[in-house]
């Protein structure tokens, strides 16, 4: 029995996020997400991480109720609050890729106020110097979330695929419905150029006929000449009424159609009308399934149907005999670019807490970033904030990365 190769990557990917859970467990060090192994921190009044270096200690917390997450710090000697102004305090953050942010302080109240905004996402290498009473004081900790490791050997299996953050054209299309019909000028409606007895028929109804086949034989009544019927176009007999020993008697005799060539009449609604212009760019689909087309838009009709919609056409090929007529089509029409400086792939698109993001790539670690978006067509999002251009971030199976984050439980730690 063959698996299916999306089953084979799920049961893979099951079995390796085992083996990576195992191996957190034995080291520490190489943590995949979250923080690396440790006891839970001590937490302080203010629900910061308390950090002890004799009786000196110092209350660190990421405060962003109603502002712009920063951080806040509360110190105590011997169990005696300091007054902030006597603690000269600095924090380095040491992000993915050795980006590093480093945060001074100033007293306002009794606590010392960061003075940068912590931006998301909150995973990093903390490093604390405060300095009070003529001794400084040193600490040093991970604060990771959102971050994982994969090697390349599991990413090229897993199917990752990344690319560089850049900008884009968002081509805004709209879906249309419409339905392949004969193209009017190949069309031909055949009679006899003088009325007289029918006196053979040489063509059948469906047969494909070449421009000067004979189609009938008629004797004239006026010259009782017998003369030919010969077929102006090449195309396919979708009608014959005329049958030997019949007058012909100023009718249509036969009705030939040359379907090497097609329209695609699609329907607008109101709403869309005024988006769609002659040479709007189209692409056809067959309703069923199949190949698909470009074209343009060649015409819009002045005139509304009953249900007010409006009919644009678009002349497409049919040399290979694909588009029969009466077929039902979906039609995609690009009304408007956007070129934008910065946007990532939807496909690379996932959650996160109250985040959309994508996952950066640095190296063989992977890690959140939280997006602020603009507008999205096609299979563009362009990007407000919260990455910069040049990251190289993962564009498929970014799902991957996600499930691995959330076995491992990246916490939000402040």
């Amino acid at each position: 029995m063959t698996i299916p190769i999306r089953v084979f990557r799920i049961l893979l990917l099951c079995g390796a996020l085992v083996a990576c859970d195992s191996e957190r467990q034995r080291n520490s060090s190489g943590s995949m997400a979250g923080s690396p192994a440790e006891e839970t921190p001590e937490r302080g009044p203010h629900n910061g991480r308390l950090l002890r270096n004799g009786d000196f200690v110092l209350e660190l917390a990421i405060f962003e109720t109603g502002i712009p997450p920063e951080f806040r710090a509360w110190a105590t000697d011997g169990g005696r609050p300091l007054g902030p102004e006597s603690v000269d305090l600095g924090v380095r953050l040491t992000r993915l890729g050795n980006q590093i942010d480093e945060i001074g302080f100033r007293p306002q109240g009794d606590f010392l106020r960061g003075s940068a905004v912590v931006y998301e996402p909150h995973s990093f290498m903390v490093s604390i110097e405060a300095s009070y009473g003529g001794r400084t004081h040193h600490w040093e900790y991970e604060s990771f979330e959102g971050r994982t490791r994969i090697s390349q050997e599991m990413a090229d299996a897993f199917g990752l695929e990344t690319m560089l953050a850049g900008p884009a054209v968002l081509e805004e299309t709209i879906i249309v419905y419409g339905r392949i019909v004969p193209n009017a000028e190949r069309v031909r409606e055949v009679s006899a150029r003088f009325d007289g007895a029918i006196l053979s028929v040489d063509v059948s109804l469906g047969e494909t006929v070449r421009q000067g086949q004979t189609l009938a034989i008629v004797e004239s009544n006026e010259s009782l000449q017998s003369y030919s019927i010969d077929a102006p176009i090449d195309g396919v007999v979708t009608e014959r009424v005329a049958h030997a020993g019949e007058q012909s008697g100023g009718r249509r005799l036969f009705t030939i159609v040359d379907t090497s060539s097609v329209w695609a009449d699609l329907s607008l609604f109101p709403s869309d009308r005024s988006r769609v212009l002659i040479g709007t760019n189209v692409t056809v689909t067959p309703a069923t399934g199949g190949p698909v087309i470009e074209g343009t838009i060649s015409h819009i009709s002045v005139l509304a149907d009953a249900n007010q919609a409006v009919t644009a056409r678009v002349v497409l090929d049919n040399n290979d005999g694909w588009w029969v007529p009466g077929t039902f089509v979906t039609a995609q029409l690009r009304v408007a670019e956007h070129a934008v400086p910065l946007a990532v792939k939807r496909s690379g698109l996932q959650s996160f807490r109250d985040f959309t993001v994508v996952y950066a790539q640095v190296g063989n670690e992977y890690e959140v970033r939280m997006l602020e978006l603009g507008r999205q067509a096609g299979e563009w999002a362009e990007v407000l904030g919260g990455l910069e251009p040049g990251t190289r971030y993962v564009t498929e199976n970014s799902y991957v990365i996600k499930a691995d984050i959330e076995k491992s439980g990246a916490s939000h730690d402040h």
